[in-house]
């Protein structure tokens, strides 16, 4: 087998077929008005082939189409699959950035080689985003907060049936203009505490970013609905009493002296760019953030006798999120006053500023597109 290491030349120009009948102006312009989340689609999206031997190569921006995949396609069956989220936000001076590309690169790579699969070049991840945006650019959206969620993701397409990795993938990126993650305007959202089942497991693959994780959360998100919750956090798979993640975003707590913790990164945990983020947000303000095991009993303790004040999660899809209610079959607890506290409203409006292009950048995490 080849290195699949980022050692192959980088020097992949996309060619550009555009769509022959594009979404005429007044579609676009209505769905554009409340595209919701998920389900609106731009008219293209960037394509790069990956062959043993050969390396990456056959790069283009085309029309967003169906896939045509033969039954035997590895993915179907092993589920050699990973993806990323991120987003494009407009500045002040109508130009279009990406917030922190090269952070989801290298994770995009790390993903890859815990699932056995060649990793992609931080330069073709960044341009084939770059080249998209640019072409799709009057797909953002004019509702309020809109941004172009970007979905990169790579699978196995080699027609196989052997439990081994494949020797040849498809890189594809999507544009989807978005709103709000969440629906309901609601001021907190509600968390579930799984009891019965776990996200990840020591040596498993809970920090790639890979789809087998977010299809083992959903039987669990769904009974969290069925308890009137809208997330659900898990416990660790050990002890199960140590807090993880909630199904698809990071959680922090927020304490009466000031300080913040988290879980710590252990293998089994996402390594969030949003997270990272926040961490440094809040050092560079002098806030202590503490990366250390949490446990639910504690959370429980915490919330009642009031030394917890705050909790939030994150992630890119809803950026910054706080926790008012906590639930599971031994009860529940209300955290703070049960809505936004100064803290996550401070961290959160640091971030989304310096993401919009409002506030200084001193970490130099904006990527102008154009």
């Amino acid at each position: 087998m080849t290195d699949r290491t980022e050692n192959q030349s980088t020097a992949v120009s996309f060619a550009v077929r555009r769509h022959a009948e594009p979404l005429g102006v007044p579609e676009r312009t209505k769905l554009l008005t409340d595209p919701g989340f998920g389900r609106v689609f731009t008219d293209h999206m960037a394509v790069v082939r990956y062959t043993e031997g050969k390396g990456w190569h056959s790069a283009e921006i085309t029309a967003r189409k169906p896939l045509l995949l033969d039954p035997a396609s590895a993915v179907l069956h092993y589920a050699q699959e990973i993806f990323e989220g991120l987003k494009a936000y407009r500045l002040g001076d109508g130009s279009l950035a990406m917030f922190r590309p090269d952070a989801n690169a290298r994770r995009f790579q790390q993903s890859a080689k815990r699932l056995a699969m060649p990793e992609l070049p931080s330069e073709i991840f960044i341009s084939s985003i770059r080249e998209l945006v640019n072409i799709d650019r009057d797909w953002f959206p004019t509702v309020d907060g809109g941004s172009l969620y970007i979905r990169p993701f790579m699978f196995a397409n080699e027609v196989f049936l052997g439990v081994k990795p494949a020797s040849e993938y498809l890189y594809l990126v999507i544009l989807s203009p978005v709103g709000g993650y969440f629906k309901g305007g609601a001021p907190a959202v509600s968390i579930w505490v799984s009891q019965h089942y776990t996200r990840a497991a020591p040596g498993g693959t809970g920090a790639a970013k890979c789809g087998g994780n977010y299809a083992s959360s959903l039987v669990a998100q769904a009974e969290a609905t069925k308890h009137g919750c809208d997330q659900v956090v898990f416990l660790d798979a050990v002890e199960h009493r140590w807090l993880e993640e909630l199904g698809g975003m990071n959680v922090f707590l927020v304490f009466n002296d000031g300080t913040l913790q988290t879980p710590p990164l252990s293998g089994t945990i996402l390594p969030g760019i949003t997270r990272d983020s926040l961490i440094t947000l809040a050092r560079s303000e002098g806030l202590t953030v503490r990366e250390e095991p949490y446990a639910i009993d504690q959370w429980r303790a915490d919330a009642n006798s009031g030394r917890l004040t705050e909790a939030f999660a994150c992630g890119t899809a809803a950026v910054v999120t706080p926790i008012g209610r906590v639930a599971s079959p031994d009860g529940e607890f209300k955290i703070g006053a049960g809505g936004p506290g100064q803290i996550t409203s401070r961290l959160k409006q640091k971030l989304v500023d310096i993401q919009h292009g409002k506030a200084p950048d001193p970490h130099k995490w904006v990527y102008r597109i154009g």
